[in-house]
């Protein structure tokens, strides 16, 4: 039976649909699985967590250059589903027969990339990069709650409650809750940025529901075109990107975003799950958080007090408990984002 914690709750939307092998979630490619990791493996672990993790920096760096919200996703998922593309068509990847299944992949792209990557961008005008990158790393916290309404084999555990308890904690020091900024309506790019979250969740869960049999880059590559069809028009219609020009920073950050935070990260992430299998490459999850808060930091000078170190934790800790199971701790966080790109 396909387990939710190592296939869906990844928050890009693209989980592998995959059987899994016994009882620990571990979906697999039908091909070989070395009982020994590579340092190559490690290496590129390392650099899909990079590149995932910076993409909240230089989402930062782009609308700080002046890119309006719609235009910079618009331009990131242009860049990244020409790549996609080319890698499908390359690969000779069977497309979908079913009209059916083309417009599940619209939905999840809408919920999946179209949402939480305008809502993450808009709020990033306001806030730190390392803001963003704790709070949409809560996924999971979502994914637990909206899975069990939905899905006949998930069920709500006592460490998936206490996991949700002690992340949601994590996720009220680092927003800093208090009275009066509640009152005067400032924390709206925070809640923009947990509902990006929640958002990457309902993409995953239905994914989980309605996604079977399809090679892991047709749902990359036909999410990332739905939602660049969704985002576009807007960016076209309220923005006129064509009337303003880009600053050096924009473009390298639009390039940064499209070539390697989507394309090149999902290639890798592919590769891995190859080798590895999703319960272990999804342990990337934990990385997102902690390189967006460094990269912010080294790159922008962004402020690291102690609350933000404390509710970063409490939210990985309570990420950690959610995933629990005997013999297995299964990541899941801004991936499978995920996803088209991102996080």
């Amino acid at each position: 039976m396909r387990t939710l914690a190592a296939c869906t709750k990844w928050p890009h939307e693209f989980a592998p649909d995959w059987p899994c092998r016994g009882g620990d979630g571990d979906c697999t490619m039908n091909r070989m699985h070395p009982t020994t990791s590579s340092r190559l493996d490690w290496l590129q672990f390392i650099l899909l967590g990079f590149l995932w993790g910076s993409s909240y920096l230089f989402i930062k760096i782009g609308v700080d250059a002046g890119l309006q919200p719609f235009t910079l996703v618009s331009m990131r998922l242009l860049i990244g589903f020409a790549l996609l593309a080319v890698v499908v068509g390359i690969a000779r990847e069977a497309l979908p027969r079913n009209p059916r299944t083309y417009g599940h992949l619209a939905v999840m792209g809408f919920f999946s990339v179209a949402l939480p990557f305008t809502l993450i961008t808009w709020a990033e005008q306001s806030v730190d990069s390392s803001l963003a990158a704790v709070l949409t790393g809560a996924v999971p916290l979502f994914t637990i709650p909206i899975a069990a309404l939905v899905l006949a084999d998930e069920r709500i555990s006592l460490n998936k409650t206490v996991g949700i308890a002690v992340g949601l904690v994590g996720v009220a020091i680092v927003v800093g809750f208090d009275p009066a900024t509640l009152t005067s309506g400032a924390l709206g790019p925070e809640v923009a940025l947990v509902g990006a979250a929640a958002s990457y969740a309902v993409g995953g869960v239905y994914a989980r529901r309605t996604m079977h049999g399809l090679r892991p880059m047709i749902p990359a590559v036909f999410q990332v075109a739905f939602a660049l069809v969704m985002v576009g028009i807007p960016a076209i219609v309220l923005e006129r990107p064509f009337d303003a020009g880009l600053a050096p920073e924009a473009i390298f950050a639009v390039i940064w975003l499209g070539l390697l935070g989507s394309g090149v990260a999902y290639l890798l992430f592919f590769r891995l799950l190859g080798r590895w299998g999703a319960t272990r490459t999804t342990l990337v999850a934990y990385l997102l958080p902690i390189w967006g808060i460094a990269l912010g930091a080294i790159v922008l000078s962004e402020p690291v007090d102690a609350w933000l170190i404390v509710g970063t934790a409490l939210v990985i800790g309570g990420i950690g408990l959610v995933n629990r199971r005997p013999g297995v701790l299964a990541a899941s966080g801004q991936g499978q984002a995920t996803i088209a790109a991102e996080t």
